[in-house]
């Protein structure tokens, strides 16, 4: 085992997670100000309270929260140094470049359609001069690929990570096969690990028929709320069964 934890402080610059959906609830504490000043009322400043404190959640979430949450559930992976990690969905490098720190002789493959919607700034280009930032440039590689067509053979990856990517896509059907993608190319023995604010009722269902196992589930707590406790994250995880 490499024996290494790895800090949630980042050098690199990853941007903010669904940065078009700001301005809503900005314009929404500004008439809810507006309101409250012009009618000499105090719930529509209450309001614009309320909101305030969800964006606040939101942004601790994409700046903060998240580098904490999955500092500490890949130090617990206890990884030997020598795996290959992918991450479905990897946008900045969040999640992959925090892995491939955990890597000595392993390599860790990110692939994201690159949607600026989805997180700002969002390019491979990007995702690579993170890499360069936190060191691991060596060991880690972006590619442009659709999560329900992996373009990997089967059991080509000891481990696969995704970071509230998978319920993007807008129907069930997709959804379902971006999880049967994510087992094929795990290994035999191999883990997998999906953290995601909705549909993961479909991933505990998918994984079950796909014949996975150790299939668990679990809150991720405040850190990982998006807009307060109502959009939480939660995580899956499952194992491939040696027998596959």
């Amino acid at each position: 085992m490499t024996g290494k934890r790895i800090s949630a402080r980042r050098k690199g610059s990853y941007g903010i997670d669904a940065p078009y959906l700001l301005p809503i609830p900005v314009l929404f504490i500004g008439v809810s100000i507006a309101s409250g000043i012009a009618w000499h009322a105090a719930w529509p400043l209450i309001s614009a309270l309320l909101i305030g404190v969800c964006i606040g959640c939101g942004w601790h979430t994409s700046r903060r929260g998240k580098f904490v949450v999955w500092g500490k559930l890949l130090n617990q992976l206890h990884l030997r140094g020598d795996e290959r990690i992918l991450d479905v969905g990897c946008g900045r490098g969040a999640v992959l470049l925090m892995a491939a720190q955990h890597l000595t002789t392993g390599r860790a493959v990110g692939i994201d359609l690159w949607n600026r919607g989805d997180q700002s700034g969002n390019s491979s280009k990007a995702t690579l001069r993170n890499a360069v930032a936190e060191g691991v440039a060596d060991r880690v590689e972006v590619q442009t690929a659709d999560m329900t067509a992996l373009p990997f053979a089967e059991n080509s990856f000891d481990l696969v990570v995704s970071n509230v990517a998978i319920h993007n896509i807008n129907n069930r059907l997709g959804r379902e096969r971006a999880i049967e993608q994510a087992a094929r190319v795990l290994r035999p023995g191999g883990r997998l690990l999906i953290a995601d604010i909705k549909a993961v009722d479909e991933y505990l269902e998918q994984l079950a028929k796909l014949g996975m196992v150790d299939i668990a589930h679990y809150g991720l707590g405040w850190r990982m709320w998006w807009s307060g406790p109502w959009m939480s994250t939660r995580l899956v995880m499952a194992t491939k069964p040696l027998a596959c």
